[in-house]
């Protein structure tokens, strides 16, 4: 996957179209990321003991890969990844400013 966690996207189709943030998670297998404070939903707590209240919890939810752009820390532009060897280890490459990312 060409999106690691602590990088910094940008969310290109939805309802938070052009806003940024951090990757918290990431889900290669089902091809999703989790955004820190993006992509907002509600969960409802159940009481677990009597006398409490419930309580209304916003998580952030997972988005796909395809709608998240990579931005640059060299450049900051969104670009596209590319891999270039270094060495003898593969590391992402920005496709613009042609640095190394990590």
């Amino acid at each position: 996957m060409k999106i690691k966690s602590n990088d910094k996207v940008k969310i290109i189709k939805g309802k938070d179209r052009n806003k940024e943030g951090k990757v918290i998670q990431v889900f290669p297998v089902a091809g999703k990321v989790v955004v820190e404070g993006l992509n907002l939903m509600k969960k409802h707590l159940r009481t677990r003991k009597a006398g409490e209240k419930g309580q209304v919890i916003e998580l952030s939810a997972p988005v796909r890969v395809e709608n998240v752009s990579l931005v640059c820390p060299k450049c900051n532009h969104t670009t596209r990844v590319g891999f270039k060897l270094d060495g003898k280890d593969k590391k992402r490459v920005c496709r613009k400013c042609k640095e190394f990312i990590d």
